[in-house]
């Protein structure tokens, strides 16, 4: 296909070219019919080294320019893995156009940006998960799963400010061997138009939804509709939209399966966050309203009801050097009455870069998560059964590059109950 495209390229330029002086103080006029460069590009073509206009055309149904010349040409000064003779040819042709290259400047970056819009990067990930609950007759209820996830984050852009950012996921349990509900099907998980103005961003459609102020206490998850950022050392984050309570921890959950309302709640949030220094501090109020929240296990007392959930919370803290990091977190629901709050507090020492190979971080952190102050919490040791409190410890390490590992630990008791409840987290994740 690359050799038919230059023949075409070639024929359209012997024949396109009008022009019968060189004209080299004009980058825009047409290069000569019989110059010796349409040679040697037809070579680099023919050699793989040249590749068009980033969208496997060469476009030769238009008469080619110097600077048309000059943008193919600095295409093949980015290519390292040359053979010698199409080096020379390079360099021949990049001494010949030296004044053009020297003024593509920004153009030459545009160019390389546009040869390809949509970017990809992935993860394959390993996930183990292994719970020990204590029943009421003192023995332990044991689960464990084994979780095999592949995604995909496409990256679009459509114009200088604006980008178009995806999740796609497909899951299986190795156990089963297949997915859930037998299905390893691929999944949508978000979708959403990004749009950067300096210290303003915008984003529209399905988006990730994570609590900053807290670090993750109250939720980290997705939500369907707008969110609006600005600010630059104080950053203020306005939230609108729908959210699916059926994607919450477990007592959230199991009120939408009883209850015939929407599962999706409608969603406002606001949060502000400032720490331009090694101090931090955040503090945010959200607010979900669903007639599924009237069928919440222990929510009000007596016979009064309340269709909404209003979470505030705060967090700070403080990053002594760049080893060590301390970070506090409180959040409470002013419309429950009972398990109606949450806080943690994690040390963490060092940290992994995954682009780094041997980086490795510790954490310890005492947890207390009230199932009606959170909706989904980002702890991997307590994602959506929640309602405990204990100490959780966890180490993470990059043993070559692009590949991290991670395993957890949470010792503690219930809540309601105060009977024994640990969980066991292990991780493996390769990106690409």
């Amino acid at each position: 296909m690359k050799k038919t495209l230059v023949s075409a390229l070639t024929t359209a330029l012997v024949v396109g070219a009008a022009s019968t002086t060189f004209a080299a103080a004009n980058p825009f006029s047409d290069v000569p019919a019989d110059h010796w460069a349409y040679d040697a590009v037809s070579q680099l073509a023919a050699d793989g080294v040249i590749e068009g206009y980033g969208d496997t055309t060469f476009r030769g149904n238009q008469n080619i320019t110097r600077y048309e010349m000059a943008q193919m040409i600095a295409k093949a000064m980015a290519k390292s893995d040359v053979s010698a003779a199409d080096k020379a040819l390079i360099d021949k042709l990049a001494a010949e156009f030296s004044d053009e290259l020297n003024n593509l400047g920004v153009r030459v970056s545009n160019l390389e940006r546009n040869a390809d819009k949509v970017k990809w990067t992935g993860e394959a990930r390993y996930t183990y998960t292994s719970t020990r609950d204590e029943q009421a007759n003192g023995s332990q209820k044991k689960d464990n799963t084994d979780k095999l996830q592949f995604r995909l984050y496409p990256t679009a852009e459509v114009n200088n400010n604006w980008h178009v950012k995806a999740r796609l996921t497909a899951s299986t349990l190795m156990d089963k061997d297949a997915g859930k509900d037998d299905s390893d099907k691929v999944e949508l998980t978000y979708v959403y138009a990004d749009g950067q103005y300096n210290n303003f961003d915008v984003k529209l459609g399905k988006m990730p939804l994570y609590s900053v102020a807290d670090d993750g206490l109250v939720v980290d998850d997705f939500f369907s509709g707008a969110q609006v950022n600005f600010g630059k050392d104080l950053k203020a984050t306005l939230e609108a939209g729908r959210y699916d309570l059926d994607r919450a921890q477990d007592n959230f959950k199991d009120a939408v399966k009883e209850s015939t309302a929407d599962k999706a709640a409608n969603y406002q949030g606001i949060e502000l966050n400032y720490g331009p220094n090694k101090f931090r501090m955040g503090a945010s109020y959200r607010h979900f309203n669903s007639a599924a929240f009237k069928d919440v296990d222990n929510y009000r007392n007596g016979t009064s009801q309340s269709d909404d959930a209003n979470i505030w919370s705060v967090g700070a803290g403080y990053r002594f050097d760049h080893n060590w990091d301390l970070f506090g977190a409180f959040a409470q629901n002013t419309e429950a009455d009972n398990n109606d709050t949450a806080h943690s507090i994690q040390l963490s020492y060092k940290g992994t870069d995954i682009a780094n190979k041997g980086t490795w971080g510790a954490y310890a952190a005492y947890r207390y998560l009230g199932n009606n102050a959170v909706v989904l919490p980002t702890y991997d040791t307590a994602h959506s059964h929640v309602n405990e409190k204990g100490w959780e410890v966890g180490a993470s390490y990059v043993p070559f590059t692009n590949v991290y590992t991670a395993i957890e630990y949470f010792d503690g008791k219930t809540l309601d109950t105060d009977r024994d409840a640990k969980t066991l987290f292990g991780r493996v994740s390769f990106f690409f």
